[in-house]
């Protein structure tokens, strides 16, 4: 048995986030997940406070970056991978299915720049392929749903399940985003279910289940058997794909969506900068009744 790595959560209110630094207590070779960029987008200015406090408290404990690993591109905040990279020297690593999530974008965001087959990732990896932190093992579980790239990261009885599920008492992730898949997400989240019940689950995101004061991101998977209303045991998957698909019609498209998705499918790379040094995003505009005869 392998030894329990040592987690340190880093909460990121605005977006909601949970971003982590793990390592192995032995050789103290660390790991940065879901890193979050702040990003102010009203005025459109990105900062690195955040991902700092990560370097900071890895310098203070003696931890050694090893890996920055993405659980999927994420649609509600922008990553800070490169910083770290380009701080640390770690490559950024994330499921190899990121392929097919920037099919689907490239052509959104008109993204030419985007390096085929992933190429902006240092690492591809695919499901069940199993790499070492230190003298810990990090299994890679992909599980679609949420996305098609989705995957969470499982050392030992310790597993980082992205977006895939949230806390045992607030439910589980949407599925309608271009690729998403309610019945696979259904089936991504028994995947987790079967494992171990003290099996500890770290999530991506909180926000407060009604009655809860506190934010929280720790699981387990006997408390998500028993205490999950969208999966708890008894529920059907055609029960969770009729409430998944009917929830998810009627939720907003998240804050960050446009220039979080243009920038995480890029490995947090934004495009390069133009004569004047500004950066410049995209924004799709779709044109409605009679909007595109006025323009």
């Amino acid at each position: 048995m392998q030894a329990t790595p040592v987690i340190r959560p880093f909460f990121d209110e605005p977006t909601n986030t949970v971003s982590y630094l793990v390592w192995d207590p032995a050789t103290r070779d660390g790991a940065v997940i879901d890193p979050v960029l702040d990003w102010d987008h009203k005025s459109g200015t990105a900062d690195t406070a955040f991902a700092d406090r990560i370097l900071a408290a890895a310098s203070q404990e003696g931890v050694s970056i090893r890996w920055v690993l993405e659980t999927h591109a994420h649609a509600d905040h922008l990553t800070a991978a490169p910083y770290i990279k380009a701080r640390t020297g770690a490559p950024i690593g994330i499921g190899e299915h990121i392929r097919d999530v920037q099919r689907i974008f490239r052509p959104v965001f008109d993204a030419r720049d985007v390096k085929p087959e992933g190429g902006d990732f240092d690492r591809l990896f695919r499901d069940g392929e199993r790499f070492p932190l230190g003298t810990l093992e990090v299994e890679v579980m992909h599980l679609p749903g949420h996305t098609p790239a989705d995957v969470a990261y499982r050392l030992g009885d310790d597993v980082f399940v992205g977006d895939t599920i949230f806390m045992h008492d607030y439910g589980t992730a949407r599925a309608d985003f271009p690729g998403g898949d309610a019945h696979q997400l259904w089936r991504s989240i028994q995947r987790l279910l079967a494992l171990p019940p003290a099996t500890r689950l770290w999530m991506c995101h909180d926000y407060k289940a009604p009655g809860r004061e506190e934010y929280a991101w720790q699981s387990t998977v006997a408390a998500q058997r028993a205490h999950n209303p969208h999966v708890k045991e008894g529920t059907t998957e055609e029960e969770f794909v009729a409430f998944r698909t009917g929830r998810d019609a009627g939720l907003a498209a998240p804050t960050l969506l446009l220039p979080s998705i243009q920038v995480n499918i890029r490995a947090g790379r934004f495009p390069e900068a133009e004569e004047n040094g500004v950066r410049y995003l995209r924004i799709p505009v779709r044109m409605k009744g009679g909007a595109g005869a006025a323009a």
